[in-house]
This record gives structure tokens, C-alpha cells and sequence, in this order.
């Protein structure tokens, strides 16, 4: 539980590192919270801050620094994956609860650098990866319970999003850490450790280090095998999630929607993505006032997160170095 800064009865004052469109989302869900106040926010771009600032009611202000004298209980920082790391540290250290959102760094070195500051703090920290929150996502566990998986094939193919740091894989990562994390992430909840991966790249973008398509191969450690195919260069999102085969059952399952094939046949659901969202910026809020935790539904916590991250940065390692790879385990 976070102490209110301004007391027992004041809203949740929430300010914002990076003022993107992923900010722009959680500033928009944010803002129709009766319980939240948005105060303040800060971008590289000062710009940026001053346009995102008119449109949500807040300040802009200059750099983590200007935040802290705020008197934030919260901070989400939206920023590009390798911008991770010092605005993390320093909210941590005075004591305001984080929301990161993902991935949390563009390497695995600044995501471990993170978590091993933030387990000195005691405040709450969850990490995006909101497709947890999906109901979509609830009803695939449900029908998975006590069936044996077999196979899992993950996909995310996408297109190159609009944004100058994203094809420089020193930035972003690349799509695998960047994009297909969610999907990764999934696949952790739904079916488990991943415990070796072997993957290999068509290259990299026209123009850019990331790669432009990757294939994998997943050993889980409870002996479920699975691949993951990526690409960057459709011309829209065009599909991303997880088909998992059962015994007698194949259940198909993303961000919006769930498909079953069993033995009464097929059918499909479609899903408002936005609830997703929604629910995992209402989950952080509650959250702050001591609402209790769903580690098998509910946000990630930043260790939690970090085993995602791990297996995502493997793969890609792998299909730098054409290898199989160990996915790194948590240090006590």
C-alpha cells in the first residue's frame, strides 16, 4: 500500500515519464478515474511535454528531477526501451510507485541493473504487460486447467511502427523483445517455463539492425515444444498471440480474442481490447490504496516481468548468433 501524499481523502496523484502514444493511453484511461489526479509529466522532447500537458490538465517539467518535488504517490514511465533504467531508479528511491511499461530495457544488462535497485525499495512496481488482464486470456486458463500442452506456435507479425529509434536494435531491441514480448509473456502464463530456444533471422530491415523476420524453436521445461515466427514487414498488424494444442484440445488465444476447436466442434470470440487496458491501469491504481495482488492473473511485478524479458532476450541473442540457447534463471 502507498501512503497518499496529500492524505486519507486526496486522489492518487499519477505523473508521467514520456509522453508518447503508449502515455497518451494511459493518460487517456487514467483521466476518467474519479479517484486519480494527473499532475505532471516530462519528455525529452519539451514539446512533446507542453502538447501532452495542455491536452490531460497537468504540468510539464523538466526531467525526473522536476517530478520529485511533486509530491507523486505514482509515475508511469512510458519511454523507449533503452531510455530504461535512471527514471526507474531514482522514482524508486523516493519512495513513488512505479508502472513500467514494456519492454523494460532495449538489453537483459539494464533490465537485471533495475530489478536488483528496485528490490532494495518497497515500492509496488508492475510492468505492462496488460494481456494478462484480458478476459480472453482468463477463459484460455480456464479451459487449459489440468490438460497436458503439447505444442504452442506464437506469432507476431506486424509492421515497423512509426517511430525513428525503432528499426536501430540498439534502441528498441527488436521485435521479439519490443514487440513479440507479449506474446512471449503469454506463453509463460498459459503454459510455463521456457527452458532452451533456437532461433534464426531472414536479416535485418531496409535500413535499420533489427531483424526483419525471425523463426524459433521453444523446449518448455515441462516438455511442451513450441515455435514463435516474427516479422516487422506487413503492412499492418496482422496476427499476434498464441495457438496451444491439449489433449483434445486446441485453443487459440490473443490481446482480443479466443478460439476452440475440441470435440464440439470450432468457435470463435472477439474481444474489445480496450478492456484489457483498462483493467490493468485500474488493477495499478487499486493497487496504491492495498487492494491485493493476482499473481496468476493480474500485472506482472518487475521481477515477474523480468523472467519474460529474459526469454525474450535469449531469443534474440539466439538469432544473433544462429545457436541454441539456455533462457537464463532467476539468482536467488
Amino acid at each position: 500500500m502507498v501512503q497518499h501524499s496529500g492524505g486519507a481523502s486526496s486522489r492518487w496523484r499519477i505523473g508521467f515519464v514520456g509522453t508518447g502514444g503508449v502515455a497518451r493511453r494511459h493518460a487517456h484511461v487514467l483521466a476518467g478515474f474519479a479517484d486519480v489526479e494527473l499532475v505532471a509529466a516530462t519528455d525529452v522532447d519539451p514539446d512533446r511535454a507542453a502538447v501532452f500537458a495542455r491536452e490531460y490538465g497537468l504540468r510539464a517539467v523538466d526531467g525526473t528531477a522536476g517530478l520529485l518535488d511533486l509530491g507523486l504517490d505514482a509515475a508511469y514511465v512510458c519511454v523507449p526501451p533503452s531510455a530504461h533504467g535512471t527514471p526507474e531508479v531514482e522514482l524508486a528511491a523516493a519512495g513513488i510507485a512505479l508502472f513500467v511499461e514494456k519492454p523494460l530495457a532495449a538489453d537483459l544488462a539494464t533490465a537485471e541493473w533495475i530489478a536488483r535497485r528496485l528490490r532494495a525499495t518497497p515500492v509496488p512496481a508492475r510492468v505492462g504487460h496488460h494481456w494478462r488482464c484480458a478476459e480472453p486470456v482468463r477463459l484460455a486458463r480456464e479451459l487449459l486447467a489440468g490438460r497436458r500442452i503439447r505444442m504452442v506456435a506464437g506469432s507476431w507479425v506486424d509492421k515497423v511502427p512509426p517511430v525513428a529509434w525503432w528499426a536501430d536494435r540498439t534502441r528498441s531491441g527488436g521485435p521479439l523483445v519490443e514487440q513479440a514480448v507479449h506474446v512471449l509473456d503469454l506463453a509463460r502464463v498459459l503454459v510455463g517455463e521456457v527452458a532452451q530456444v533456437h532461433a534464426v533471422s531472414a536479416g535485418p530491415v531496409p535500413g535499420g539492425t533489427v531483424d526483419a523476420a525471425t523463426a524459433a524453436v521453444l523446449c518448455f521445461a515441462d516438455g511442451a515444444v513450441g515455435t514463435m515466427a516474427t516479422s516487422c514487414m506487413a503492412g499492418s498488424r496482422h496476427r499476434t498471440g498464441l495457438e496451444i494444442v491439449a489433449d483434445g484440445l486446441v485453443v487459440g488465444v490473443g490481446e482480443d480474442r479466443l478460439e476452440v476447436h475440441d470435440a464440439d466442434g470450432r468457435r470463435s470470440v472477439r474481444f474489445d481490447p480496450w478492456t484489457a487496458r483498462v483493467a490493468a491501469d485500474r488493477e495499478f491504481v487499486d493497487l496504491l490504496g492495498g487492494a491485493p495482488a493476482d499473481p496468476a492473473a493480474g500485472l506482472p511485478d518487475l521481477h515477474e516481468a523480468l523472467r519474460t524479458h529474459r526469454l525474450a532476450c535469449a531469443m534474440a541473442r539466439s538469432a544473433a548468433e544462429a545457436a541454441a540457447l539456455p533462457v537464463p534463471v532467476p539468482v536467488p
